[in-house]
């Protein structure tokens, strides 16, 4: 069928500019979205720069501003962009499902156009099968990885209704497989058995609202680590909703949270991990560290 833009949340001006950076793709969305702000009258310009990201959308340079359109998009550009040395201000506009970047610093999802330049410099970076991401929410490793892996596998065969709390509850009762891990904070090592997951964050909320550290501030000199372990396939499902609230850390029993500037998690087995939603699979083992002014926060031989 056709796409056709419903409704605009958000200035003109934003429209505009994407619209701008979408024109010259063949997507039916980029398309719908060139076609709406046609329909209104609005000045399209040709962007200075402009790039498509495979599977993920379109990067552009208009005015000296730069804007992304697409899913992931925030994620790719931290990843990519010199972004502690950048010369213009960043704005965000969440407009996607999850939008834990945008609940946690404005503290609810209604679509708004923000800056957030000094969000996204002396960002924490995480060490993953030998390569360095930079990441600005937080990294699920084990079951939350395991569910991306799956909705990955469900999308590339055509699915679009992906529904992750199906795939989590189906995972727990089935096809996920809990083990022992090992948690190096600061170089003191902690061990905990039956481990289900290990969300390591800088900000409070990931995963489509779950908000893993309540006490986690973000962009400060330490980080942490939730190891969710100990429990048994009902206790699990029974505490995990309290996930949302960030009750779940008074089920002491099972939940542990730790801090520090560099926080190592192991599996006895490799788990998948999802990084800012990004999957990797068969993980081992990820190291995180917190900003600091000794850390190279860019190199083009781990990025590109």
């Amino acid at each position: 069928g056709d796409f056709r833009v419903q409704e605009i949340f958000g200035p003109e001006e934003l429209l505009a500019l994407c619209a701008s950076c979408e024109r010259s793709s063949s997507h039916p969305i980029a398309q719908s979205i060139v076609a709406a702000a046609r329909e209104k009258n609005l000045p399209l310009v040709q962007p200075e720069v402009l790039e498509e990201i495979p599977g993920r959308g379109i990067r552009g340079i208009l005015g000296g501003r730069e804007i992304l359109c697409g899913d992931g998009t925030l994620n790719k550009f931290i990843n990519t962009v010199d972004i502690d040395n950048i010369p213009c201000d960043v704005y965000y506009y969440g407009s996607g499902s999850g939008n834990d970047f945008f609940h946690c610093v404005k503290g609810d999802c209604t679509p708004e156009l923000i800056e957030i330049t000094h969000l996204v410099k002396k960002l924490p970076t995480a060490l993953i099968k030998g390569k360095e991401y930079t990441f600005i929410n937080g990294i699920g490793y084990g079951i939350d990885g395991y569910c991306c892996e799956v909705a990955d596998k469900q999308r590339a065969n055509g699915k679009t209704d992906i529904n992750y709390t199906a795939i989590a509850i189906l995972g727990v009762l089935f096809f996920y497989k809990p083990c022992g891990v090992t948690v190096t904070v600061d170089g003191v090592e902690h061990r905990f058995e039956n481990a289900w997951l290990a969300p390591m964050m800088n900000g409070r909320f990931y995963g489509g609202g779950m908000m893993p550290t309540p006490e986690q501030k973000r962009n400060s000199d330490e980080l942490s680590v939730m190891i969710f372990h100990s429990a048994g396939k009902l206790r699990l499902l029974t505490i995990f909703p309290s996930l949302f609230k960030g009750e779940h850390v008074k089920h002491t029993k099972y939940v542990s949270v730790l801090k520090g500037k560099e926080i190592t998690v192991k599996y006895d087995v490799p788990k998948p991990l999802q990084v800012d939603g990004e999957t990797i699979v068969d993980v081992p083992e990820c190291t995180m560290k917190a900003y600091s002014k000794k850390t190279q926060r860019f190199n083009s031989d781990i990025h590109n």
